[in-house]
């Protein structure tokens, strides 16, 4: 364990981004029931994902990491579940083809219901109430009512939480993420568009391989890996009195794990190292995701590496970088060269959301191209560094939501009203994410492009 720490140390730390409950009492009794809970998932998931994100530092991997911006308590279904899982295994069987490496997946989902804010509050039509922070604690609806954080609204997230994880088993384990099943999970509104076509032909060619297999005596039935896959969930560990409340010693290694979640990260607003965030997460034994943003500076970032993965454990720490489009060049090097100098194993994975995020027509949206663009940074970076280009980071729905501009099939400014759904910022919709999931293959077969003459060396 971790020296000088316990499950509530972070109590005693400065802390940022919390509610102020109404009721502490109220709150202390709801964390209370919450502590004897069953967990979401189990520490031997969580090592599991460590491993695999083990891979993916030593670049022998690629993460993909995905969904809602915040998960609402109100479009919680099996329809919605099953199709963001739909555009994800596309996703990652788009990146798995192209890279011929395991891509890790790790969804934004079964506890995203938490979110910072730039202001502890908002105003319309000259009335000002406090901000909506996430279904988990308070309302969208502005009205006074709502907007009071309500510790029970924890218990609801916990129930909707276990509901997710419950069907994403069944579909990653019971026989939906079968290679046989890759033309069905093409959405229904994604069939005509132009990436549709792309993905087709790749599919085709995995079913030709199927077949081929099949003919040697190699199927699903005999090899769970063709019809099985691991999927993991992550959410920002925002509110630490849930997360303090759901981290359990493991009755077989005694180390502390955060059952709420696979995996949890650390947000750029929230990532001050003698604070309470960097505190909770220290302590504990799940891979952690570090958000990196245009103030962070090298010193602060080794100094915060050494303290979150102080064994230098491979997939313990993820650092995800949100630059912008325009500062990736500017900001990524730097933080590169040096954690390359110290020796520090790390995941680099790439946001290309939050820094890229604008208003048209009063709307929050994203531009594709910029979205693009960051991605296409973080690569050239990368390959300039010489280091492994780990994963990408992204805000994405298997809706066919208006949220982001852009894309082959575009949304344009007129556009965003149509279905503009999201509780806090703009999605990727399911077209968006499969043609961004090509971007990035074409970005992978470059490096393997240019790393074969440095292997063929080796060898």
């Amino acid at each position: 364990m971790a020296k000088d720490w316990t499950p509530s140390s972070w109590r005693s730390m400065p802390i940022e981004q919390v509610p102020d409950y109404p009721d502490p009492n109220a709150l202390a009794e709801t964390e209370k029931r919450l502590a004897s809970f069953p967990p979401l998932v189990f520490a031997g998931e969580a090592r599991k994902l460590t491993r695999a994100l083990g891979e993916v530092a030593e670049g022998r991997a690629f993460l993909l990491q995905g969904g809602d911006c915040a998960e609402s308590f109100a479009e919680h279904g099996a329809d919605n579940i099953r199709d963001f899982f739909r555009a994800f295994l596309q996703m990652a069987v788009v990146l798995t083809f192209a890279a011929s490496q395991p891509v890790v997946k790790i969804g934004r989902i079964g506890g995203q219901f938490a979110k910072p804010r730039s202001s502890g509050s908002e105003t319309k039509d000259g009335k000002t109430l406090p901000s909506y922070r996430g279904d988990i604690i308070n309302g969208i609806e502005f009205d006074e009512a709502s907007r009071i954080p309500n510790p029970e609204r924890q218990v609801m997230a916990y129930r909707q939480s276990a509901a997710t994880m419950n069907l994403l088993r069944a579909f990653a384990q019971g026989g939906y993420a079968n290679l046989d099943n890759v033309h069905q999970w093409m959405l229904g509104f994604v069939a005509d568009s132009p990436e549709a076509e792309r993905y087709r032909q790749l599919a085709d060619r995995i079913s030709e391989t199927m077949n081929f297999m099949r003919a040697i005596g190699i199927d699903a039935e005999s090899h769970p890996s063709l019809r099985e896959t691991d999927f993991f969930t992550s959410h920002e560990a925002l509110l630490l009195g849930y997360e303090e409340a759901f981290t359990r010693v493991d009755s077989t290694s005694g180390d502390w794990y955060a059952t709420s979640g696979h995996m949890i990260w650390i947000g750029d607003r929230t990532r001050q190292e003698d604070h309470a965030h960097v505190e909770f997460c220290r302590g504990i034994k799940n891979p952690i995701g570090l958000k990196c943003g245009p103030s962070m500076e090298a010193d602060g970032l080794l100094r915060l590496i050494d303290k979150l993965n102080p064994e230098n454990k491979a997939g313990r720490l993820t650092l995800i970088t949100r630059f912008g489009h325009e500062k990736v060049e500017a900001h990524l090097p730097k933080l590169i060269r040096a954690v390359e100098k110290e020796g520090r194993k790390v995941v680099w994975s790439c946001d290309p959301m939050h820094g890229n995020t604008i208003t048209l027509n009063h709307y929050k949206t994203r531009p594709f191209d910029r979205i693009l663009a960051e991605v296409q940074g973080f690569f050239d970076v990368h390959r300039a560094e010489g280091t492994h280009a780990g994963g990408i980071h992204i805000e994405m729905t298997g809706k066919d939501v208006t949220e982001c501009t852009g894309g082959a099939r575009p949304v344009l400014a007129e556009d965003l009203s149509d279905r503009y759904h999201t509780h806090c910022d703009p999605r990727l919709n399911a077209n968006q994410a499969l043609e961004l999931a090509f971007l990035v293959a074409e970005l992978l077969k470059k490096d393997q492009a240019a790393n074969a003459p440095k292997q063929a060396a080796n060898f």
